[in-house]
């Protein structure tokens, strides 16, 4: 069951590689992992470095997709979002912006600006 949730999520991780790319953005990153934890993706999209949370529901009988990204989760990304910042040379006022991409069976939706940073700055 966990193999078939990765592999999903894998099919519409990239799926959002494409989306993102036909919306301006430059994916810098798939999958990023720290020992804080994971990132979907990380794109540029102008000034802005973006970290995006990618969420697939096949119906909404479990909630809307979006709601998976909690008050926890944000903070997990958050937290890699700082390192990677770090391990990458970023100056510390780089813009940054958290985006969640949802699919809905067919329908792919976009939320720029979807949380706060919710980590420790």
């Amino acid at each position: 069951m966990k193999e078939n949730k990765r592999r999903v999520g894998s099919i519409y991780e990239k799926r959002a590689c494409e989306y993102l790319k036909g919306q301006g953005y430059d994916i810098l990153e798939l999958n990023y992992r720290s020992r804080y934890g994971e990132i979907d993706l990380i794109a540029r999209e102008g000034a802005y470095l973006v970290f995006v949370e990618v969420k697939y529901r096949r119906d909404n009988s479990f909630g809307a997709p979006e709601e998976a990204v909690d008050k926890k989760k944000q903070r997990v990304i958050s937290r890699v979002a700082d390192y990677y910042c770090m391990a990458k040379g970023y100056a510390p006022l780089t813009p940054c912006r958290f985006d969640v991409v949802t699919f809905l069976g067919d329908s792919v939706h976009l939320i720029r600006n979807a949380f706060l940073y919710a980590g420790r700055r």
